[in-house]
């Protein structure tokens, strides 16, 4: 199964600018979004040939996550228990499919797009507030995944990168911007540390000679894109054994400036569900 996840940075706007002709490309079975800042009806007319559900922001224009997939779930569910703020909602979606594999428990894949705040500003509370969620969240999947009651892919925008390898200019970001901060920082750490794996850096080491990358997202400020000075906040978060079938990751980074139609690029990684049943 090869899946991506893609912040589309507004999906009517990705739509007109080529992703449909990338999706043609790739070739994609799940495509996991987020940033879609559409109602549910245009992001489903946008994928006529696919099966789409959406968790649309309760805030006009912002956020939205959206997953579609060439089979239909077996169920889906919308946003994170306690979840309250108005500014949280449109950020996480969980979608069931059939049998991981091995004809018994089901794929969960999540579609997320965490807060991205501004340092030295309240919008780090809520930020912090919805990690917390979110942390709450993945132990209750991890303790499904313990139980084999299900197989989980986390997948998404976290905003926040895991340390140097990640961002071009670490030592000028770090504890200074919103992304970089030690205290973000460190839930990722406890994740990847803890039950979850992170398939894109596993199947793509950092350099060992330092350099950092690559990168899945570039600032539109100044020349970032044209000079690579991009960070890696997007990711591919799995349970054990699936990131055990992950092959083949691959940041679709635009050949140019003028040919990108989202200041992302998607992640795409294969998954052999076949082989989950030897593991």
């Amino acid at each position: 199964m090869r899946i991506t996840s893609v912040n589309v940075n507004g999906i009517r706007a990705a739509m007109r600018k080529g992703m449909g002709e990338w999706i043609t490309q790739r070739q994609p079975d799940v495509i996991l979004m987020q940033e879609t800042r559409a109602e549910p009806e245009i992001v489903a007319a946008l994928l006529p040939e696919w099966q789409v559900v959406t968790a649309a922001s309760r805030i006009k224009g912002r956020a939205g996550v959206a997953a579609a997939t060439r089979v239909e779930p077996l169920a889906v569910r919308h946003g994170l228990p306690g979840e309250s703020a108005d500014v949280d909602s449109g950020r996480w979606l969980e979608v069931d499919l059939p049998s991981a594999g091995d004809g018994g428990a089901p794929l969960t894949l999540v579609t997320a797009y965490l807060h991205s705040g501004t340092a030295g500003t309240p919008t780090m509370d809520l930020k912090y507030a919805h990690l917390d969620l979110v942390e709450a969240r993945l132990r209750a999947l991890a303790g499904d995944v313990m139980a084999a009651r299900r197989e989980v892919l986390v997948v998404g925008d976290f905003n926040v990168v895991r340390g140097p390898a990640d961002i071009k200019n670490f030592k000028g970001n770090h504890n200074r911007t919103a992304g970089v901060l030690d205290q973000e920082m460190a839930y990722l750490d406890r994740w990847f540390t803890g039950a979850w794996r992170d398939v894109h850096r596993e199947l793509v080491p950092a350099a060992e000679d330092g350099t950092p990358g690559p990168y899945t997202w570039w600032s539109n400020r100044g020349k970032a894109f044209d000079n690579d000075a991009g960070w890696r906040i997007d990711y591919h978060m799995a349970s054990p054994r699936l990131a055990g079938v992950a092959s083949g990751a691959v940041v679709d980074r635009a050949p140019s400036w003028d040919t990108r139609w989202s200041d992302h690029a998607p992640l795409t990684v294969d998954y052999d569900l076949a082989a989950l049943s030897a593991l």
